[in-house]
């Protein structure tokens, strides 16, 4: 197969990636068969067969060795990002007591939430607190004035 045949279809399948967003699935045959066409153009690979076996091994190698590292990477920065500024603020109650530097729980928008305080004072049940930050699925607090 000429050189520009690999490289129109690799082209052809990180456009079709483009098109199913998130997927992170057809974008590693598409690079593994760009690979394959500049490869077959510099004149390193001529079989027909060693060509097919390079893309299969390109792409597949890559997909198993990159594909979950991606899909980590925007869905944890997606995850970490969206909605997460619209608690800081807020006032949670607490549901038990929080002892100095503890953990404990409080409620938020009828939700149940873990939460932690730098106070170094104890925070009693029913008390209420703002919100100062967002961590994971943690709560930070300081109590109300």
């Amino acid at each position: 197969m000429p050189w520009w045949y690999w490289v129109l279809f690799g082209a052809a399948l990180l456009v079709v990636e483009i098109m199913l967003p998130g997927s992170f699935f057809v974008i590693f045959f598409g690079v593994g068969a760009v690979v394959v066409g500049l490869l077959a153009g510099v004149g390193a690979v001529g079989e027909p067969w060693l060509e097919w076996l390079l893309f299969s091994a390109f792409s597949v190698g890559s997909l198993v060795a990159f594909r979950g590292r991606l899909l980590r990477h925007f869905t944890r920065s997606h995850a970490s990002t969206v909605g997460t500024e619209t608690y800081v603020g807020d006032t949670a109650t607490l549901t038990e007591d929080l002892e100095a530097g503890g953990v404990g729980r409080a409620e938020l928008r009828g939700t149940v939430w873990t939460v932690r305080s730098h106070e170094t004072t104890r925070l009693v049940r029913g008390q209420r607190c703002r919100v100062e930050r967002l961590d994971g699925l943690t709560l930070w607090v300081r109590p109300q004035p």
